[in-house]
């Protein structure tokens, strides 16, 4: 059985290295593991520079660069696209019907346009349907308590 495709936003990727908040870092993990294992998640370009740019910013040490370079490697494999001027379009529209700020609604409209059902996310309301993705708080609910499949 199919699994539908799962958006993963930047705060999510981030807390799943925290080690920080240990109970915060393994519902990351849980959610990003499930991700892999049925080939459900998704990103954008936006996501991945993100990344790099927050965790060199937020984590110390000498491997942190190779660390974080290697897991954007690795997220490469979910076939990031590029932002292009239907995204940007769409990011506007939902800008403006749901008074989101442009980088939320970027994600969003990356989200959609990749044919996402969720949007794993604390930065916009949880379930909280806009059009057709609905955003979730990973850190709320588990993958096993969502309707995942196709």
């Amino acid at each position: 059985m199919a699994t539908v495709p799962i958006f993963v936003d930047t705060e999510i990727l981030l807390a799943s290295v925290d080690d920080r908040d240990a109970e915060r870092q393994a519902r990351a993990r849980e959610w990003i593991s499930f991700c892999w294992q049925t080939r459900s998640g998704r990103i954008s370009s936006q996501v991945l520079n993100e990344l790099y740019n927050q965790a060199i910013q937020r984590f110390d040490g000498p491997h942190v660069l190779q660390q974080v370079r290697a897991q954007v490697r690795r997220l490469r494999v979910w076939l990031p696209p590029h932002l292009d001027s239907y995204t940007v379009d769409g990011a506007w529209d939902l800008q403006d019907r749901y008074r989101l700020g442009y980088w939320d609604a970027l994600i969003l409209s990356s989200a959609h346009q990749q044919g996402c059902r969720y949007l794993l996310t604390e930065a916009l309301p949880h379930d909280q349907p806009m059009d057709a993705v609905r955003p979730i708080n990973p850190f709320l609910v588990t993958p096993n308590e969502l309707d995942t499949t196709e």
